[in-house]
C-alpha cells in the first residue's frame, strides 16, 4: 500500500527533493534523466516546456501519492495520455504523469448497461477491441484512435469523425473517478450520488450567474473552449462528469472512468462527394445534416496529392472530380434503404461529382488519408505547416463562409494552410507554415492567431472544437467570453484546485500563446550546424535539425500498425517505452539540435540510449505520416560519433560483413567447420560483438555467380539473341551465404523468357556499413556498384536484386550518399523480381492452389520498395496467402549485437513466431530478406524460402 503522510512543506522544490518525496510514498516508476526529460518535453503542439520529473504510475494508489508529494513540494502535476495534445495540454514544468504506460486496462464491459469501465491510459483501439465482439464500441473515435487515450480523450473532450452520429467524449461519459487539486477523491456521474462540500461549493459559483452560463456556454455541440459549465445548470441535473470533460486536467486528475458503449452498425455506405473548393463543400454542410450522417467530413486535395506523392498511386482510392470533398457516412440495418438515403444525399447536394463506396476495404482507404490528414497537411507547404489555430468551430451553418474568410486572412498574413476536418460539426482543422524560426516570426505568430481568433469569435465560433484550449489558445478567451464568464472559470478552478498545481497555464491565468514555442530546428547548438554531413538529406535541404523536427507528435508509432501492414515502430511495441518510439528518438534528437538540456551534441550520452533500439528497420519512412526517416538519422549520428574514433567491436566485424565474407569465401568449408568447434564459435561472437545465444551463419562453399555459371554456360549454347536481357545482380548475402534463391531466380528468370546474366564485377552496396555509420566507406562502395550497374541500365538492361534491404539502399540510400546523377538512374533501373515478372508479357505463375504460404516482407520491401507486386503475382499462384506484419527482429546486424536479443525476440513474438507456430503442417514461409530467414531458423527451426524458391521450376 502507497503511503500518503507526508511532512508538509511550502513553495517548490528540486527534481531530487521532488523524487525523494515521490519514492518515499512508494512510486515506483519515477524518472527524472535527461533522456526522459527530453521525451517529455513536447508533446503534439508547438511547445517546449521541460518537466523536473516524470511519473509512470502502476495504480490509483501512486497517482494519489504522486498528488500529495506535489502538494507537499509545490511542484505542479501535468496529466499525460498519449501525448497526442496539439495545443500543448499535455506539457508541464512539474511532474508528468504518464497514464499510458501501465494504468492501461479495460476492467469491465457490461454489455446489459452498454458501459465500460476503464483505467484512464486505455487506447481507444484497446476498448474497441474489447467491446466489439458484443456488437459494442465507444462512439467518438478521434483519428489519433490507433494510440489516444480514453483519460485523454476525456481531458480534451475529444470528438472524432463520428461525433455526428454518436456525440462527444462529454456525452459518452457514465461516471468519473478523479481526484481534485487538494486531494480529495470524487466519483460523479449519470447514476451516482455524489455528496461533498466541494461539490456543494462548485455548485454556488454556477449558481451566481446562471445568465452568463445559458446565454454564454453550450452555444453549439463543437463549443469545446473554456469550461464547459452547461453542464452544471440545474436544468441539466448538475452532471459535474461531463463538465470535467474538456477541462484539461486543470481541476481534477482522472483515476478511472465508465463510459458509454453504443451498437456497431451493421452496415455503412459511405458518400464521397467533389466540390470546387473547400468552401463549396463548407456551404454544402447544412443540407447534408437533414440526412442524419453519422459523419460528415471534410478533406482538402492538396492532402490527398500528398499522401499520393508519398505512398504511391496504388494506395489511393478514385475520388469524384474536385478540389474539396465531403465524407457523408450513413449507418443502419438495411443496405437498401443505406443506399436509398445516399441517392437522396447526392440529390440534394451542389457536388460536382459523387462516389458512392460500399466496400468496406475501400472505405477504409478513404478513411486512413482522411486520418493521417493532421501529418499529411503539415507537409504541402515549402515551409512546414504547423498546428496552433488548428481547432477552430463555428456553427455549422457558417463553415463555408468561415472558410472564406479564414483563407482571405492567411493571405493577408502570407500565410498558407490546407483545412480539413468536422466540417458537419462546423469545426476546421488546418496546418500553417509560420516561420515561426524566422526572424520576427513568434510576433508574426501572434498577429495571425490573434486575428484568427477575432474572426472566429465573429462567426460565433469557438477557439477549440476537440483539442482544447491549452497553451495555444487559453490567452485568447477574453476575446470569446465576457469578463463574467472568465470570472465563473476563475471560480471553478478555485474550487477544486485553489494552490493551482494542476496543469497550471492552462484555462486559467495561462501562459502567453508565444512563450515557450519550439523551434523548428533553426536554432542549432554551437559546433554541430556546420558539421560536414556524411549523408545528403535531400527532403531536408541537408539539414538535420530540419530532418528531426519533421515529427509533429501525432504518434501514429506508438500504435499497433499491423491492420494496415505497417512496420513502424517495432522496438516500441516490443518494450512499450517512449524513449524506444520513433517520436521519442525524435525529440531527443530535436533536444540534441537545441542544445539547452542534451548538451553533448552527437557524442550525449542520451542520443544514444534513444537510438541503441532502433532497429533501422526504416518502417517510419513510409508509414510516419510527416516522413521521419530514424534509420538515416540513425546513420547520420553514427558517423559524426566515431569518424576518427574507435568504434564498438560489431562495427568493425558487423559493419564490414561483406568484406570479411568475401576473404573467408574461398576457405568457406573450413571457415565453417571452425565455428561450429563450441570455443572458436565462442571467441569468434566475443569478437564481433554478438549474443552468445544467437548462432553463426554458414558461409556458401561455392559463391553464387560462380555456381551460376553452368546454368548459364548451358543455355548459352541455345541461340537466343533474341530474348530479352536482365541482369541478376548479386549482393552479398546471396553471393556468400545464401545462393539458393539467387540459382532459382536464374531458372525462374529463363522460364519466363529471359536471358539471364549474372553481374560479375564486384558491387556492394554498403548496406552494413550505411547502418554502422561508416559513411565514408559507403560512399566509396554506393559510388563503385551504381557506376558498374549504371553501364546495364543505360542499355535498357533490366536489373533485378535479391536481397530486398540491398535493393533498398540502391532505391533511396545511394542518392543520399552520392551526387553522381548516375544514382538517379540506377535507382529507377533496379527492380524486385516480382516486379519485373508483372511487367513480363506471356509468363504465368505455377498453380499453386492447396498451398499455405505465410510469407513474412523484409522491412525495407515493405517500406522503400513496396510490397503489392509481390502480393499481386502470389494471388495469382491461387496459393492461400497470409502476409505478416511488422518487422522479423533480426533487422540485419541489430538483432544479433551484444544486448539487443531480448528486444529481437519480443519483435519477432509480436507477429512472426505466432503465425509460424498456428501454421498448419507442409505450409511454406516466404522470405525474401537474409535476416527474417535467419531469425526463423534461430527462433523457431523453420526453413523459409525465396520467393523464387517459390515460383521457379525443378532443376
Amino acid at each position: 500500500m502507497v503511503s500518503l503522510e507526508a511532512p508538509p512543506t511550502a513553495g517548490s522544490a528540486s527534481a531530487t527533493d521532488v523524487v525523494a518525496e515521490l519514492r518515499r510514498r512508494g512510486v515506483v516508476d519515477v524518472d527524472d534523466s535527461t533522456t526522459t526529460r527530453a521525451l517529455y518535453s513536447t508533446d503534439a503542439s508547438l511547445y517546449r516546456v521541460v518537466p523536473q520529473v516524470v511519473v509512470r504510475p502502476r495504480a490509483v494508489d501512486e497517482v494519489l501519492a504522486v498528488l500529495d508529494a506535489s502538494r507537499a513540494t509545490g511542484v505542479p502535476v501535468t496529466s499525460r495520455g498519449a501525448g497526442t495534445s496539439i495545443a500543448g495540454n499535455a506539457v508541464g514544468t512539474g511532474i508528468v504523469v504518464d497514464f499510458a504506460k501501465h494504468l492501461d486496462r479495460v476492467h469491465e464491459v457490461d454489455v446489459e448497461r452498454r458501459v465500460a469501465r476503464v483505467d484512464p491510459g486505455v487506447v481507444h483501439a484497446s476498448l474497441q477491441k474489447v467491446a466489439a465482439p458484443q456488437g459494442l464500441r465507444f462512439g467518438p473515435d478521434p483519428s489519433t484512435h490507433t494510440r489516444c487515450t480514453i483519460g485523454g480523450m476525456i481531458g480534451n473532450n475529444a470528438c472524432g469523425n463520428r461525433a455526428l452520429g454518436y456525440g462527444r467524449s462529454s456525452d459518452n461519459v457514465a461516471a468519473l473517478d478523479l481526484a481534485t487539486g487538494t486531494g480529495e477523491r470524487l466519483v460523479v456521474g449519470r447514476d451516482v450520488t455524489a455528496t461533498s462540500p466541494t461539490l456543494d461549493r462548485l455548485r454556488d459559483v454556477v449558481a451566481t450567474d446562471l445568465a452568463t452560463v445559458r446565454t454564454e456556454l453550450g452555444r453549439f455541440g463543437r463549443q469545446v473552449s473554456g469550461y464547459s459549465l452547461e453542464h452544471l445548470l440545474p436544468e441539466r441535473g448538475f452532471d459535474v462528469a461531463s463538465f470535467m470533460a474538456g477541462s484539461e486536467g486543470t481541476l481534477g486528475v482522472l483515476l478511472g472512468a465508465t463510459v458509454d458503449l453504443v451498437p456497431t452498425p451493421r452496415h455503412v455506405h459511405l458518400v464521397v462527394l467533389g466540390y470546387g473548393s473547400m468552401a463549396e463543400a463548407g456551404d454544402d454542410v447544412p443540407t447534408m445534416l437533414p440526412h442524419g450522417p453519422i459523419a460528415c467530413e471534410g478533406l482538402g486535395a492538396r492532402i490527398i496529392e500528398v499522401y499520393r506523392a508519398a505512398k504511391g498511386a496504388a494506395g489511393v482510392p478514385e475520388y469524384p472530380r474536385g478540389g474539396g470533398f465531403l465524407y457523408v457516412e450513413l449507418a443502419g440495418d438495411d443496405p437498401a434503404e443505406l443506399a436509398a438515403q445516399a441517392d437522396r444525399v447526392v440529390a440534394d447536394s451542389a457536388a460536382l461529382a459523387h462516389r458512392h463506396v460500399t466496400s468496406v476495404a475501400e472505405q477504409a482507404a478513404f478513411w486512413r488519408i482522411r486520418e493521417e490528414g493532421a501529418g499529411l497537411a503539415s507537409r504541402i507547404w515549402d515551409r512546414p505547416a504547423l498546428s496552433g489555430w488548428e481547432d477552430a468551430a463555428v456553427p455549422p451553418a457558417s463553415v463555408g463562409a468561415y472558410l472564406r474568410d479564414f483563407d482571405a486572412l492567411l493571405q493577408q498574413h502570407d500565410l498558407h494552410g490546407e483545412p480539413y476536418g468536422h466540417l458537419g460539426d462546423g469545426c476546421v482543422h488546418v496546418r500553417i507554415d509560420f516561420p515561426i524560426s524566422e526572424p520576427g516570426g513568434p510576433a508574426g505568430y501572434r498577429a495571425f492567431i490573434e486575428d484568427a481568433a477575432r474572426l472566429t469569435a465573429s462567426h460565433g465560433g469557438s477557439f477549440s472544437g476537440e483539442h482544447g484550449d491549452g497553451r495555444a489558445r487559453s490567452e485568447l478567451l477574453p476575446l470569446m467570453y465576457s469578463a463574467p464568464a472568465l470570472a465563473l472559470f476563475r471560480g471553478v478552478k478555485h474550487v477544486l484546485d485553489p494552490d493551482d498545481l494542476l496543469n497550471p497555464g492552462v484555462l486559467v491565468d495561462p501562459d502567453p500563446i508565444d512563450g515557450s514555442l519550439r523551434a523548428q530546428g533553426k536554432g542549432w547548438a554551437a559546433g554541430l550546424q556546420g558539421t560536414r554531413r556524411g549523408l545528403r538529406l535531400l527532403h531536408d535541404d541537408g539539414d538535420l535539425g530540419a530532418a528531426v523536427h519533421r515529427c509533429t507528435g501525432v504518434g501514429k508509432c506508438l500504435a499497433d500498425n499491423a491492420a494496415s501492414h505497417g512496420v513502424m515502430c517495432p522496438s516500441f511495441q516490443a518494450t512499450r517505452d517512449e524513449k524506444d518510439s520513433t517520436r521519442g528518438r525524435a525529440r531527443v534528437l530535436q533536444e540534441m539540435v537545441d542544445g539547452r538540456l542534451v548538451t553533448g551534441g552527437y557524442r550525449a550520452p542520451e542520443v544514444h540510449e534513444a537510438l541503441d533500439l532502433c532497429l533501422s528497420c526504416k518502417g517510419c519512412l513510409n508509414d510516419c505520416p510527416t516522413g521521419i526517416d530514424m534509420a538515416t538519422y540513425k546513420s547520420e549520428v553514427l558517423h559524426q560519433t566515431y569518424r576518427g574514433r574507435i568504434r564498438p567491436r560489431s562495427h568493425y566485424v558487423l559493419g564490414k560483413l561483406p568484406f570479411w565474407a568475401r576473404l573467408t569465401s574461398p576457405v568457406a568449408r573450413l571457415a565453417n567447420l571452425a565455428l561450429r568447434v563450441p570455443g572458436l564459435a565462442h571467441v569468434a561472437r566475443w569478437v564481433a560483438g554478438v549474443d552468445q545465444r544467437r548462432s553463426l551463419p554458414a558461409f556458401a562453399t561455392q559463391r553464387f555467380s560462380r555456381a551460376a555459371r553452368p546454368l548459364l554456360t548451358a543455355r548459352s549454347e541455345v541461340s537466343r539473341d533474341e530474348r530479352p536481357r536482365v541482369a541478376i545482380w548479386a549482393d552479398s548475402f546471396t553471393e556468400y551465404f545464401s545462393t539458393s534463391g539467387g540459382l532459382a531466380a536464374v531458372r525462374l528468370l529463363e522460364s519466363a523468357g529471359y536471358r539471364v546474366e549474372v553481374v560479375q564485377k564486384q558491387s556492394c552496396c554498403g548496406l552494413t556499413w550505411i547502418t554502422t555509420g561508416q559513411l565514408d566507406t559507403a560512399r566509396e562502395l554506393v559510388e563503385r556498384t551504381v557506376a558498374v550497374l549504371h553501364e546495364y541500365v543505360a542499355a535498357g538492361v533490366p536489373v533485378v536484386g535479391l536481397e530486398p534491404s540491398c535493393l533498398a539502399v540502391l532505391r533511396s540510400d545511394a542518392v543520399e550518399l552520392t551526387d553522381d546523377p548516375r544514382a538517379v538512374e540506377v535507382a529507377a533501373g533496379v527492380h524486385t523480381v516480382a516486379e519485373l515478372l508483372a511487367r513480363t508479357d506471356g509468363w504465368e505463375p505455377p498453380d499453386l492452389r492447396g498451398t499455405e504460404v505465410v510469407v513474412q516482407p523484409h522491412c525495407h520491401q515493405s517500406s522503400v520498395l513496396g510490397f503489392e507486386a509481390d502480393m499481386d503475382l502470389l494471388g495469382r499462384t491461387g496459393a492461400t496467402v497470409t502476409r505478416l506484419s511488422g518487422c522479423c527482429g533480426l533487422a540485419g546486424n541489430f538483432g544479433v549485437e551484444r544486448g539487443h536479443y531480448e528486444v529481437s525476440v519480443a519483435v519477432a513474438e509480436q507477429q512472426l513466431m505466432p503465425a509460424v507456430r498456428a501454421m498448419g503442417e507442409g505450409a511454406v514461409v516466404l522470405a525474401d530478406g537474409f535476416s527474417c530467414r535467419t531469425q526463423l531458423d534461430d527462433l523457431a527451426d523453420v526453413p523459409a524460402i525465396h520467393l523464387t524458391e517459390l515460383l521457379a521450376p525443378g532443376e
